[in-house]
């Protein structure tokens, strides 16, 4: 069950990190708040709608669950931040290198090895993550040259452009395993983590809200706010399905949805109109091929 989870977070995620950078005014210093507004409102009407239909919720899972709800809203903000700045296919595969970190973390200090045909798939897909990482980079710095000489603003070189994929990538690792843990010792089930999760980050909406709408006093855009509500909904759905696949099989899970980054960068390319090289294409099919290891291992197993 946890590869099909983790291929629908794939999916969702994908979906997130295309409509959040469609949302992301590269002059709106704010866009990163309205983001957070979006996602916490559409997260926060779902965990209410959890415990209504009967989910079992106490406030005591707010204080066990909050290392990991630490870690994972900073580095999305963070996240939300650079995409003002710099491609979605170059920062995606960078963040998403996280699923590499936490893989490594978890095969230290859990102990849980993982069987041969998901060794490979692991491999190949954190191999694929980073070529991607790679290819992208160098793809960027000619694309900032060409912006800089159009006078575009839209992306920026430099400190800021290596800033935040990186710092999301640490953070995002730490987050994912502090979660397993949290998860694979039972300190706090899956219900209870994603409600405690979701009602943080409503929190965080209510907090950008008044930050926004009150204290800059500004206004919705329905051209740059539309794809924020959408990415939202994008994003509340795969982390639902997200939190059930890492609470299963958190070592081989974990570096498996972070190849949602190569989604990502085909959804960049459709729907962005930017295009995809021979490098790519084989990326994506290394990637492919990593999570159809992981699947037959599924398979098998059962």
């Amino acid at each position: 069950m946890w590869f099909l989870l983790s291929l629908v977070a794939i999916a969702f995620w994908g979906g997130s990190d295309l409509f959040s950078k469609m949302g992301s005014n590269p002059e709106d210093k704010t866009s990163h708040w309205k983001i957070v507004m979006a996602v916490g409102t559409v997260m926060g009407i779902h965990a209410t709608v959890e415990i209504l239909t009967g989910t079992e919720f106490h406030p005591i899972d707010f204080l066990k669950y909050s290392p990991a709800i630490f870690f994972y809203i900073l580095s999305m903000i963070l996240g939300y931040v650079g995409l003002r700045y710099i491609m979605l296919s170059v920062s995606s595969p960078i963040c998403n290198s996280s699923g590499a970190v936490a893989c490594i973390l978890c095969l230290i200090f859990l102990r849980q090895m993982p069987d041969a045909l998901s060794w490979g798939g692991i491999v190949l897909v954190s191999l694929g993550v980073i070529g991607l990482a790679l290819v992208e980079k160098k793809t960027d710095e000619e694309t900032r040259q060409l912006a800089q000489k159009e006078e575009n603003k839209k992306y920026k070189s430099g400190f800021i452009a290596v800033f935040f994929p990186i710092f999301y990538c640490l953070l995002d690792g730490l987050g994912t395993f502090t979660d397993a843990i949290l998860l694979d010792r039972e300190y706090v089930n899956e219900d209870s983590a994603n409600i405690a999760y979701e009602y943080t980050f409503l929190m965080m909406a209510i907090i950008s809200f008044i930050y926004v709408n009150i204290i800059k006093k500004e206004k919705f855009s329905r051209k740059w706010d539309a794809p924020k509500w959408a990415g939202a909904c994008c994003e509340t759905a795969g982390q639902f399905a997200y939190i059930y696949a890492l609470g299963s099989n958190p070592t081989v899970a974990a570096p498996m949805i972070s190849a949602y980054c190569v989604f990502s960068v085909v959804l960049s390319r459709l729907f962005l109109k930017e295009k995809l090289s021979l490098k790519h294409y084989l990326i994506i099919c290394t990637v492919f091929a990593g999570i159809v290891l992981m699947g037959i291992s599924e398979g098998l197993a059962e």
